[in-house]
């Protein structure tokens, strides 16, 4: 199964305070997004991380305790990459393409065909657009979120 989410921002204190997430620390966001994640995610499963995973350079103290495997993209504070991570994730899952960047598009590949766009970046900001939809964990109750979940909550807003 895939999952999808972005912006955790794993330790970074002020995120608490610039989205008004409901933790007293960087410590208790990170236990509980990391609960969170482990519960739905099974080792078998893949992630989509749409960026802005950590700004701390120890990001591999966050990814081992988290389940599954992972796909990373590029975020707008990703300074812990050493490589150069890819921008935009592209697959056809359950007949549906898929297209997940961090940001959100004005357009797409295949975005006038029905396919849909997962993004991130805005913490549940941007005012929804059709076919588009914010995986970021403020948008998602601090989870991640998987395609039947994304079609069930885009329902009124899909165009096939």
């Amino acid at each position: 199964m895939y999952w999808f989410t972005s912006d955790q921002h794993f330790g970074h204190t002020n995120i608490i305070k610039y989205c008004k997430r409901p933790f007293k620390d960087a410590d208790e966001m990170d236990a509980i997004l990391i609960n969170n994640f482990n519960k739905l995610v099974k080792p078998g499963d893949t992630t989509i991380h749409a960026g802005d995973f950590t700004l701390k350079k120890d990001a591999a103290k966050y990814i081992e305790r988290l389940n599954g495997k992972h796909i990373f993209l590029k975020g707008s504070h990703d300074y812990w990459q050493q490589i150069e991570y890819p921008t935009i994730w592209e697959k056809k899952i359950d007949g549906i393409y898929v297209v997940v960047c961090h940001y959100p598009f004005k357009s797409w590949p295949r975005s006038f065909h029905g396919s849909i766009n997962l993004h991130g970046h805005c913490h549940g900001m941007l005012e929804v657009a059709p076919n588009q939809y914010d995986i970021g964990v403020d948008s998602n109750d601090y989870k991640p979120v998987n395609l039947k979940q994304i079609l069930s909550k885009m329902k009124k807003i899909w165009k096939k």
